[in-house]
């Protein structure tokens, strides 16, 4: 039987990146994995496949729609090569999976595939090709989360499905019915409206994307909408049936009246799950709370000291690069660092078109805690570099403490936002003031410069370009 100082249970972004630092720290490290690809969720049927899709997608809207504003004349019907997108976004998760391969042999870390299941706390069974025991000194689990449903919804995976399948359509949905807004819903629910499908989006909540600030909600439904996407907010689910290639979903309104939609796809995206199916939890002694979450400290050492849990399989925001600042947290614990996490500081980002970014706390948390304020916000729009790309739409809003002025959150709307929200990121984690962010250099011409205009009509209501 192997022996390891650390065994990794899942190659998600958590479990990769944690094994390779724990490799870097000279330890002796194992990685088990469930399937035959490496690289989790994210990188096989999340975060990588669908922004290739969000962006094939976005090619063929931005041809068919917009090329001729910029000169640009296509003779003939832009056609869509519904396969040939699907080819090309599988091309991009091997190349990306393919690459963690690569990190694992220059890391030396030894891969094991196959379903790890404890049989004590020190001992890892993998059911694979052939069955293997191995033994560890620590143990990181990232099993990480699947899509979740309603105990009502029985998702048969051909036309009841989930973002996986979502994920590989061999077709364009007439009418594609996604029960929840929440980031994945609206994600793929553009990719297939600007592919020509009909979308309409049932939530429970007043309002999408429900736990970032009120604005940028209010922002991008606005947008989606002039898009062609259809909202039915503050609906309850009562049930989905199917009927050979129709798919039938009744709700409550608001008023509590029962109203249906008929679609011949149904996309249930309301949240994910941690997955921790067949891992052997009971015989480690490892605890799980009623969320079915696995039970850590601040150090995420469960109950049994030893073994460590990472990324969805524990509380908090399910996002990758969470999982991945998590997993390093613990490789360097181990090895007798001192590493914090500042989770305020995790970024979430929706990557439709425009972008949503936010960072900190949103202002029906400042106002709900009591916090005074001061707020500054600039229309992506009053931007020369906006209106030279054509995105128009969005914002940068700045909220700052209204005696020290130090940042509390930042929140945004527009193109490129995803990437643009480190700056506020970073400048947080040194407890930046607004007007340190307003006297900053900014390029010019940028989406950047909105940060700064931001940064100014928060400190004293002095934007220059509006």
């Amino acid at each position: 039987m192997s022996n390891y100082d650390v065994v990794v249970i899942g190659s998600g972004p958590g479990g990769y990146v944690s094994a390779i630092r724990c490799a870097q720290l000279g330890m002796k490290t194992a990685l088990v994995e469930k399937y035959d690809t490496l690289g989790g969720t994210c990188l096989n049927v999340g975060c990588i496949p669908s922004k290739a899709l969000l962006d094939s997608s976005h090619h063929f809207e931005d041809t068919q729609k917009h090329l001729e504003g910029h000169g640009i004349e296509i003779s003939g019907e832009v056609k869509l090569n519904l396969a040939k997108m699907m080819e090309r976004k599988s091309g991009v998760v091997a190349q990306t999976t393919k690459g963690i391969d690569f990190l694992m042999d220059k890391n030396k870390i030894e891969v094991f595939h196959g379903l790890g299941s404890f049989q004590d706390a020190h001992t890892l069974t993998i059911s694979g090709k052939k069955e293997q025991t191995i033994s560890g000194k620590h143990f990181i689990i990232a099993t990480g989360s699947k899509p979740a449903s309603l105990p009502f919804i029985k998702l048969d995976k051909k036309r009841v499905i989930t973002s996986t399948e979502a994920l590989s359509m061999t077709e364009v949905p007439e009418h594609l019915v996604i029960i929840g807004g929440g980031v994945i819903g609206l994600e793929l629910g553009q990719v297939y409206r600007r592919l020509g499908a009909q979308v309409s989006v049932v939530e429970y909540m007043d309002r999408i994307i429900p736990t970032m600030d009120g604005a940028q909600s209010k922002e991008l439904t606005k947008v989606l909408k002039k898009q062609g996407v259809k909202f039915y907010l503050s609906h309850q689910v009562q049930g989905v049936k199917t009927t050979k290639n129709k798919v039938t979903v009744t709700a409550l309104d608001k008023k509590g009246q029962e109203v249906s939609f008929e679609g011949d796809y149904c996309l249930v995206s309301v949240g994910r799950k941690p997955y921790t199916e067949g891992l052997g939890l009971v015989k480690a002694g490892v605890g799980v709370n009623e969320r079915g979450q696995i039970q850590v400290n601040d150090h995420l050492q469960t109950n049994i000291g030893h073994i460590y849990a990472i990324g969805d399989v524990v509380r908090g925001a399910m996002l990758a690069h969470k999982a991945e600042e998590e997993g390093v947290m613990v490789a360097e614990l181990i090895a007798g660092q001192k590493p914090h996490i500042n989770y305020n500081l995790i970024p979430g980002v929706v990557y439709t078109w425009p972008e949503v970014a936010s960072v900190g706390k949103t202002e029906e948390q400042l106002k709900e805690a009591g916090v005074a304020y001061k707020s500054g916000q600039f229309p992506m729009r009053a931007l020369g570099r906006s209106r030279a790309s054509g995105d128009v739409d969005g914002f940068v809003k700045i909220l700052s403490d209204a005696q020290t002025d130090e940042l509390l959150g930042v929140h945004m709307v527009g193109a490129r936002v995803a990437d643009l929200i480190a700056e506020a990121v970073t400048a947080m984690e040194f407890r930046a003031s607004a007007e340190d962010l307003a006297r900053m250099s900014h390029a010019h011409p940028t989406y950047a410069e909105a940060v700064k205009e931001a940064a100014l009509a928060a400190t004293e209501n002095r934007p220059l370009h509006i």
